[in-house]
């Protein structure tokens, strides 16, 4: 299929792709589990660029769910009925619990319903305030809160109270004209104990432990055309992405050296240690010596006694990266919202004021014009 063409697959009719690969790439002593994955397109004609995402539909766990079962005195075998695609259809409990509903995020919305239906008290609490409710939610699942607090109600309606599942989308790690029919993710496994029960991310478990390698999953494409490499292959990138931020710029090295790209590239990545959380270590090194990169700047959080961020890094070469911006470098940001992304803009906008001599207002405009001509793009989640 021809780049611009429009694919036959969507988030509502996904490809059955082959899952071909999930190996772990942090090391033994890791506080991480971060799984490089690998998925065959085949005979597809789905295409992507570098910055795109990969959507991905996935089930939930089968023991998640018999837990769920058993905590509600279900069977499983109760006829429920769901809306999908427009139409009312039938399922069994614990098929629409595996297949159809979203158990494993759940939202203040739920809380607030669970809270009445018990009538509990602590949750009732816990729902009057949003942002207590919001922070419950994001630490525990559904099975925790009908744990939390017991009610009687009927299949229907607790299938009801849920939300559908929706696909996860992850940067994709790949470049096409380097993998061809493959596509590369970087997943973090989403892994916590709550009052002794291992609680999993529903994509990321799925695809780093459910899944066996053979075995197909429903995925599609996802366009990002706000985190796009610059045409001109002359023109200087920078790269920040620490963490499973580093995947779209795995991406965008393999595009760059596709394209034999004359521009400078100039990564920063961080974690918690060298040793064990250096992702694709291997690789940079490798274009660093080739020369398709031109500097690597590095902070590992934990291997020393003050945490370094890539922040800092950024700080430290405040020069050469205001004189990079100067001669038109692109700027492009990917990882985790809440806290890094923040702090970097807020590290990038002290450089331009100090470097640039501007005032702080100077500064804001000078990044807004960077986001305005596409050279600072973001993502983010």
């Amino acid at each position: 299929m021809t780049a611009g063409a429009v694919s036959q697959y969507n988030k509502q009719n996904p490809l059955l792709a082959e899952f071909s690969l999930s190996q772990k790439i942090t090391g033994r002593d890791s506080a991480k589990d971060v799984r490089h994955i690998e998925i065959d397109l085949g005979e597809s004609g789905l295409t992507y660029q570098a910055g795109d995402a990969l959507g991905v539909w996935f089930e939930n766990d089968k023991q998640l769910v018999a837990e769920l079962l058993a905590t509600l005195n279900f069977t499983g075998e109760e006829q429920v009925t769901l809306k999908v695609s427009g139409e009312d259809k039938s399922f069994n409990l614990e098929e629409a619990l595996t297949e159809q509903l979203e158990i494993t995020q759940t939202a203040p919305a739920f809380i607030e319903y669970w809270a009445n239906v018990s009538g509990d008290e602590a949750l009732l609490t816990i729902a009057a305030d949003k942002n207590t409710a919001r922070e419950y939610a994001a630490n525990h699942q559904i099975v925790d809160v009908i744990s939390a607090a017991k009610a009687e109600l009927s299949a229907q309606d607790f299938a009801d109270s849920l939300r559908k599942i929706t696909p996860r989308l992850y940067s994709i790690a790949s470049a096409q004209a380097e993998v061809e029919e493959e596509v590369h993710l970087t997943v973090g496994l989403v892994e916590y104990d709550e009052n002794g029960h291992l609680r999993t991310g529903g994509a990321s478990g799925y695809l780093a432990n459910r899944l066996e390698e053979g075995q197909s999953v429903k995925v599609f494409i996802e366009h990002n055309d706000n985190f796009r490499l610059p045409v001109n292959g002359d023109t200087p990138v920078i790269m920040i992405g620490p963490g499973t931020g580093v995947a779209p710029f795995r991406a965008f090295m393999q595009q760059r050296d596709a394209d034999e790209a004359a521009g400078d590239n100039w990564m920063f990545f961080g974690d918690q240690t060298f040793t064990q959380d250096f992702l694709y270590q291997v690789e940079w090194q490798g274009y660093l010596k080739s020369g398709l990169l031109t500097r690597l700047d590095l902070a590992f959080s934990r291997d020393q006694a003050e945490k370094i961020y890539v922040q800092d890094r950024l700080r430290e070469n405040a020069q050469e990266l205001f004189a990079w911006l100067e001669r038109g470098a692109h700027v492009y940001i990917c990882g985790d919202m809440s806290r890094m992304a923040k702090d970097v803009e807020a590290a990038l906008l002290e450089i331009i004021a100090e470097q640039g001599s501007l005032s702080e207002e100077q500064a804001k405009e000078y990044l807004k014009d960077l986001r305005n001509a596409k050279r600072y793009q973001k993502d983010v989640y």
